[in-house]
């Protein structure tokens, strides 16, 4: 196996312990993940979420798994509605709108389209079939052209959330209806209503609840049992409880063997979340940070831990940034190639600390501790005109780096890019920073050393550092903290 070492291991919400990823089909990860509701933009709390695990799918890929990822559209429920009618709009012209742009967002981030990215009006079939089959076992009842589950008919139910049910209230999108014949029966089915989404379906016209939704487009693409469940810990209950309670009770079959969830990303005291309105676009993110910033910054608290977001956490990481590429930038300026790469301690550690520091549970914290080690090698090494080894070193971060999505670009065109972005910022441009430079450059020649310092100073509160070399010349770069 490719960067062979230990087992991949993650914590399982419904064991409640790290474990190893046992599969069905050794070598191969079935995983599904719940993507976004699309009746808004989605914000950087999604991002985090879905990031963890775009990097989850890269590194089983990189240590040799064949992944099936599907993650699903919700494009049909209830909020959709709602604000699709607010707008003026139909449902599914605002979906499909925000769709497209949930696509836009994934690409901006980095991260790589699904192998499966099922929407769930195009799914509805599947899901009548899996009401139909929890009605004939007698699980699910009609009530005035709704159907809904009959939680206390599954003996299992809480066993996610480890909830039980005498404790239970109906949760975040579990409609109390006086009909109902337990109050945490949710509904499977929702009947015609005017202005609404409709389909035809044996129970008679209507449209599909949401739980209803990842059961059937989830067992459609990966069978049951599939391997891998992930989603936001605010999704462990009622909708993760309420698929497992109807997938098993259709199936008689286990539905997830592993179930995986990221912490809230916080805005200050609260979660973010649009329902608070405390939230930021993941396109404003990209607006105002680089991409790879924007994906360490989120990457640099384990996925079970909840994060806060600020600017502070998005600048340190573009300067660990920097640092990084600044590394690459000097291994490339010696002008060795990947053929003149001599094996080396240090490239063989990068690789094989930021392999089990993954294989623990995602721990992409101390797999970063990996890459800042590496750093510290590859410097060590040009400074002993070890070249060829530091080389090697160069490899293993990129190698490494691109299971994160960092690290991939030309060093110097991407410092430049940062430099220049940074310019901008500071309202210069890259002709107004040279003109600085060449002023002061005659004022040091003219021994007028306090208008150079002011010159320098002015530069760098602007984020841009000056570096002189004993030839006269003058380069410029992103202050690095």
């Amino acid at each position: 196996m490719a960067n062979a070492g230990p087992p991949v291991s993650l914590y399982n919400t419904l064991t409640r312990r790290v474990e190893p990823l046992v599969t069905s089909e050794p070598g191969h990860v079935r995983m599904y993940v719940c993507g976004v509701t699309v009746y808004d933009l989605a914000h950087v709390g999604h991002g985090r979420m879905l990031l963890v695990f775009d990097v989850l799918a890269r590194f089983l890929e990189w240590v040799g798994q064949r992944v099936t990822y599907v993650r699903n559209v919700t494009d049909v429920e209830d909020k959709i509605i709602h604000r699709a009618a607010d707008a003026g709009e139909t449902a599914a012209a605002l979906a499909d709108r925000m769709t497209l742009a949930f696509f836009d967002d994934m690409r901006g981030l980095g991260c790589r389209t699904p192998d499966v990215e099922p929407r769930a009006t195009e799914h509805v079939p599947e899901m009548v079939e899996l009401i139909s089959r929890l009605e004939e076992r007698g699980i699910a009842y009609r009530i005035d052209g709704d159907v809904y589950f009959n939680v206390p008919s599954f003996p299992p139910y809480g066993k996610l959330s480890n909830r039980r049910l005498e404790d239970l209230q109906a949760g975040a999108r579990v409609e109390v209806a006086e009909q109902k014949r337990h109050p945490s029966d949710f509904v499977l089915w929702k009947g015609a209503k005017p202005g609404e989404p409709t389909w035809e379906s044996p129970f008679g016209p209507g449209r599909p609840g949401w739980h209803i939704e990842c059961s059937a487009m989830s067992t459609r693409y990966l069978g049951q049992p599939f391997d891998l469940h992930g989603g936001g810990e605010d999704l462990i209950f009622p909708h993760h409880e309420n698929e497992i309670a109807q997938s098993e009770a259709a199936s008689g079959e286990l539905f997830a063997r592993h179930w995986v969830h990221v912490a809230f990303l916080r805005l200050g005291e609260e979660k973010m979340s649009k329902s608070l309105g405390n939230i930021v676009t993941i396109r404003a993110a990209l607006q105002a940070h680089s991409r790879e910033a924007l994906r360490l910054g989120l990457l640099q608290t384990h996925y079970r831990s909840p994060l806060e977001f600020t600017t502070v956490l998005l600048e340190e990481a573009q300067r660990t940034l920097v640092r990084l590429y600044d590394t690459l930038a000097r291994i490339d300026a010696t002008g060795a190639g990947a053929s003149e790469a001599k094996d080396s301690e240090d490239a063989a550690a990068c690789r094989a600390e930021f392999r089990e520091a993954l294989a623990d549970d995602l721990n992409t914290p101390r797999a970063l501790a990996a890459l800042h080690d590496a750093v510290r090698a590859a410097n060590r090494l040009l400074d002993a005109n070890r070249t060829p080894e530091a080389v090697a070193v160069g490899a293993a971060m990129r190698d490494c780096g691109g299971v994160l999505g960092i690290l991939q670009g030309d060093p110097e065109a991407t410092l430049a890019c940062w430099r220049s972005s940074r310019a901008a910022q500071a309202g210069l441009s890259d002709a107004e920073i040279q003109e600085r430079i060449e002023r002061r450059r005659a004022a040091r020649t003219a021994r007028d050393f306090k208008a150079a310092d002011a010159i320098r100073q002015e530069l760098a509160d602007a984020g841009i550092d000056l570096k002189d070399s004993p030839d006269g010349t003058t380069t410029w770069t992103l202050r690095r903290g």
